[in-house]
């Protein structure tokens, strides 16, 4: 069982039919028990950091996780959701993140004519467990805010967008993308059965 994390932010749904599709047994849940029983966990999230891990704390799941994490359950963050597993972001001073993996959420900074937020498609560079069986997949972003990971072995894929951005991280039983694989077509679907298969 999958539980996609409900602690009020968008996007849930999507997630949740993108496993459906891919016949993955899963629940949309924000009840502690469920999440601790699951044998994998999904955070997923559109929105503000601060916004976010308000929520999470104002529900308990932020406890939730860490422990289900700590006990080896895997965790995938998507978009805001791979945010929040780092110590903190500009977007949101002085809101502390999950802090599972160390690093910073930086703003992107503006390059030439390249728009912020950096929305649409782009082609990754990446390796590791959740990318098995693919070639540079194309996938669709939307966001304002980008990861500067503290120990960069554990970057699974990077794109360009102005600079090289750091888009999706594997460390152990922490998984996240930046990008939204629940949209971004069959090449997006892999990866999460990659995940469900772990």
């Amino acid at each position: 069982m999958i539980a996609i994390i409900d602690y009020g932010a968008g996007n849930l749904r999507n997630v949740a039919k993108a496993f459906d599709y891919l016949g993955c047994d899963n629940i949309v849940t924000s009840d502690a028990r469920v999440i601790k029983a699951a044998d994998k966990i999904v955070l997923p999230g559109v929105g503000a950091f601060g916004e976010g891990m308000a929520k999470l704390t104002e529900k308990g799941l932020d406890k939730t996780i860490k422990a289900a994490v700590e006990n080896g359950t895997p965790i995938l963050g998507i978009c805001l959701g791979m945010q929040m597993l780092f110590e903190e972001s500009e977007e949101s001073p002085n809101v502390k993140g999950l802090s599972l993996l160390k690093g910073k959420i930086r703003r992107l900074p503006k390059c030439g004519d390249l728009k912020i937020p950096h929305m649409g498609w782009n082609d990754l560079t990446c390796h590791g467990k959740l990318f098995k069986g693919l070639d540079n997949p194309f996938v669709y972003f939307v966001h304002s805010y980008y990861l500067d990971a503290e120990d960069k072995s554990v970057v699974s894929a990077t794109v360009h967008y102005g600079i090289d951005i750091e888009v999706a991280v594997e460390c152990g039983n922490v998984f996240g993308f930046q990008f939204h694989p629940e949209k971004s077509g069959e090449e997006g679907l892999k990866m999460l059965s990659n995940f469900a298969k772990l």
